[in-house]
């Protein structure tokens, strides 16, 4: 099947052939059409399947199709909900690229950056709107966007939107929406919570799924490397070293480990960026621009400021630390092995993590192959001990908690006693990003 067969535009296609892109993608095959006819999705695709061009793609011909605005500032007619900023600015980055034919204007809106730039293109009006929940709400409440007229709603990777704790905010820019639009939700999995959005959602939605449930991606080849804690990072370097890798995703559960790991990297002679929630976007934006660039070998993320991070033929991923739940370790393998491409996933365990290990291979319903690298041999003598699961390993652990009470103070006053303590530091949480 071509791009052709599936009904698109000529500008589109003209797009589609620059990006060298020849077949559809199976989630490409099932959910444009389906998008074309005006249906509501339920989309289940791991990253890497294509996804964004999946929606992208369809949501401008609609759109095109579709009565052109008149005089006066262009409404908002579709929305494109995203968990973090990275996603946002990646799925705004695609909507350019594929509509670069199309006389169709877009914007994307994120936090960590001023607002005032963002009024300013909101208030000349645009046709297509990328955004982060908080800061959406951010410009509703300073009257810079109208959503009453949006023909075309799309929540992307809605499962890490509900993981952070975005669902009040998710409901709030719901309520702004009209009642007859399209929608179009996709998810890595079909959670009960993410079964539960959905029913009250979408209208007799088509569903399309090119991926089972919580499944690690078969073009990934996954090993194991048993090692002592105090000798990660010295076995890490050997292994970049001794192998040449030229470019390489690392994993840490918390931003301190990622700073502090960065560091060390860089004193051992490997060019390296830490990349979390605790830096500036501008910060965030050149080490992911000098990463994909290769002007550093390595970026030591943490799972937030990960998720939906798109790099082209990105060859390996490397589990510095195991991510506390299970499902992360789909997400953090899922950055390579995309399209197509044949990637590599590392973890290098310790004794403290054989529990997360098995929790892991539970999940994905297989044994990881385990490899002792020779010299770095772990010290059987070594009892394992409790994890500090830290206070950015998990949303709904300290972290939102340690957020909710810098969030406060930084303010001068004190959370709202009728919100209950879990909401609030999901939402301090989710406003970071």
């Amino acid at each position: 099947m071509s791009f052709e067969s599936l009904g698109l535009r000529a500008e589109l296609l003209r797009a589609v052939s620059e990006k060298n892109y020849t077949e559809p993608s199976p989630i490409q095959k099932q959910a444009i059409p389906l998008i074309l006819e005006g249906r509501d999705i339920m989309g289940g695709a791991q990253t890497g399947t294509g996804k964004t061009a999946g929606f992208t793609l369809p949501m401008l011909q609609r759109l095109m199709q579709s009565d052109k605005p008149g005089k006066g500032r262009r409404p908002i007619r579709a929305l494109v909900l995203t968990p973090t900023r990275e996603l946002a600015a990646q799925v705004h980055e695609s909507v350019q690229t594929y509509g670069r034919y199309l006389p169709l204007k877009s914007t994307v809106v994120f936090g960590g950056v001023s607002i005032n730039p963002q009024k300013m293109k909101l208030i000349k009006g645009v046709d297509i709107l990328v955004a982060t929940p908080g800061r959406l709400l951010d410009h509703v409440s300073q009257n810079s966007v109208n959503l009453s007229k949006v023909d075309i709603l799309i929540l992307d990777e809605a499962d890490r939107m509900l993981d952070m704790g975005f669902i009040r905010d998710i409901r709030k820019v719901l309520a702004l929406l009209p009642k007859q639009k399209q929608t179009l939700l996709f998810s890595a999995t079909f959670s009960t919570e993410i079964k539960t959005l959905a029913n009250g959602l979408l209208t007799n939605p088509a569903v399309v799924e090119v991926a089972r449930r919580n499944t690690a991606s078969e073009s990934v080849a996954q090993i194991v490397h048993p090692v002592d804690k105090i000798r990660k990072r010295e076995l890490l370097s050997h292994l970049i070293g001794i192998n040449n890798w030229k470019q390489v995703l690392v994993f840490t559960r918390t931003k301190h480990g990622a700073n502090r790991l960065a560091e060390q990297l860089t004193t051992d002679g490997i060019t390296s960026a830490a990349i979390h929630g605790n830096k500036s976007q501008g910060a965030r934006t050149r080490a992911l621009a000098d990463f994909k660039s290769s002007k550093v070998r390595v970026l030591v993320a943490t799972d937030i400021a990960a998720r939906g991070l798109d790099i082209d033929q990105l060859p390996h991923v490397v589990n510095f630390e195991l991510p506390n739940v299970a499902e992360d370790y789909v997400h953090r393998i899922g950055r390579t092995g995309r399209a197509g491409n044949v990637g590599e996933a590392m973890s290098l365990v310790c004794v403290d993590e054989l529990k997360l290990l098995k929790d892991i291979e539970r999940l994905i319903k297989r044994e990881i192959p385990k490899n002792i690298i020779e010299g770095y041999e772990p010290d059987p003598t070594i009892k394992a001990e409790p994890i500090n699961k830290g206070r950015d390993s998990k949303p709904k652990h300290n972290k939102r908690a340690s957020s909710k009470r810098s969030t406060h103070k930084r303010s001068g006053t004190p959370p709202p006693p009728h919100i209950s303590k879990n909401s609030r530091s999901k939402r301090s949480a989710a406003r970071t990003h």
